[in-house]
């Protein structure tokens, strides 16, 4: 069964940090790159970090610096850490495959909200 569940968001000032964290459940999750991506309020949804099976890490411009991406195969789990989080940061954010399609399937996403 394919699943995705993140979890870990909430309300933080600006400046502040939250670890976000991703269960995934299916094969397709567990070979290829995963990235975490993120939705603003009339905006579309854009990809920030993007992780691959070796490890490989690549960030949007815009949280360069200051997010991290991690993943542990072993436990189905991907991460997001957050730091130095800013107003413009509020969105919900989702964990999938690094490339994704219009028919393929996403969790419920987890409400970050920065406030300054």
């Amino acid at each position: 069964q394919v699943q995705l569940v993140e979890s870990g968001g909430g309300l933080v000032q600006s400046g502040g940090s939250l670890i976000l964290s991703c269960k995934t459940s299916g094969t397709l999750f567990s070979i290829n790159p995963m990235g975490w991506y993120r939705q603003a309020p009339a905006k579309q949804r854009e990809l920030v970090a993007a992780i691959t099976r070796s490890g490989s890490t690549s960030y949007a411009d815009s949280v360069k610096g200051r997010f991290t991406i991690s993943r542990d195969i072993n436990k189905n789990m991907v991460y997001l850490q957050m730091n130095s989080l800013k107003p413009e940061d509020t969105a919900v954010y989702y964990c999938n495959q690094a490339k994704t399609g219009p028919d393929d399937y996403w969790g419920q996403g987890t409400q970050v909200t920065v406030s300054s």
